[in-house]
């Protein structure tokens, strides 16, 4: 499931926002008028193009609009909506003049100081839609929660509260699974190392016993005179070499004098 969101506010709602201007005295009367005209004429503009999806040229019309009357509650919160449309994922949360963080500000503001109910109720129902895409579970709760207190007919709000306590549960089920992983993963790692450092420990101990040996043998050698038993192989390998070596010669002059005894009896 998705979760709703709230568009625009017409101009219609203005009566609802906004003190009438008959109940005030005679002289600014006016230039009140004249500057609530303009005021709703903006917004009418604004409204127009947003619904065209011309965000940004609305965002000037809501702009005019608060020039005219800086007070307007409902340019305000509909110069909100249209920054919310231009803002995308990729927004740097750290930068307070993206069109989000912008938003954000003027919605909060908006449902800390405005009288109007109703207002307060989708300025806290759209600060609840921000926090859920964000992932912010346990801000958007408490937004949906305070849209309701203030107007508890909010069937979209009590939907989106819905959904965001059930990511809440999801999410803190992952970070229990993660968590168990993690320990897991941690767990293996300080078995590992200790299978290693066991084996360290082995290959030291074994290289010790190779030094003793080999200590061991060189003892063994001085107390043999001070020969090592591969000098003794090699000395009698020489010797039998040598002693090869002689019999190869003696057999080649037994058959020099051979093949001379033959040459010397042939017959004549």
């Amino acid at each position: 499931m998705k979760v709703m969101s709230v568009d625009i506010i017409k101009v219609a709602l203005l009566a609802m926002v906004i003190a009438a201007p008959v109940f005030m005295p005679a002289s600014a009367c006016a230039d009140e008028v004249e500057s609530n005209r303009k005021e709703r004429n903006f917004i009418r503009s604004g409204n127009s193009l947003y619904e065209q999806e011309r965000y940004a040229e609305a965002e000037v019309e809501y702009k005019k609009a608060l020039e005219a009357n800086p007070n307007s509650e409902l340019a305000e919160y509909n110069l909100a909506l249209s920054l919310i449309k231009q803002s995308n994922k990729s927004d740097d949360s750290k930068d307070a003049n993206s069109p989000l963080n912008q938003a954000t500000q003027k919605l909060s503001n908006l449902a800390t100081v405005t009288s109007d109910k109703n207002l307060a109720s989708k300025a806290f129902y759209n600060l609840g839609n921000i926090a859920y895409a964000q992932e912010d579970y346990d801000k958007s709760i408490e937004c949906y929660k305070n849209c309701l207190r203030r107007n508890p007919d909010d069937d979209a709000a009590r939907d989106n509260l819905r959904l965001a306590q059930k990511k809440k549960q999801e999410q803190e089920q992952q970070q229990n699974q993660q968590g168990k992983q993690d320990q897991k993963q941690e767990e293996q790692q300080q078995e590992q190392k200790q299978q290693e450092e066991q084996q360290n420990k082995d290959q030291q101990q074994q290289d010790q016993q190779q030094e003793q040996n080999n200590q061991q043998n060189q003892q063994q050698q001085q107390q043999q005179g001070g020969m090592s038993q591969e000098n003794i192989d090699q000395i009698l390998k020489a010797m039998q070499d040598a002693e090869q070596n002689t019999q190869q010669r003696v057999n080649e002059e037994k058959a020099k004098e051979e093949k001379a005894r033959i040459q010397t009896d042939k017959n004549w």
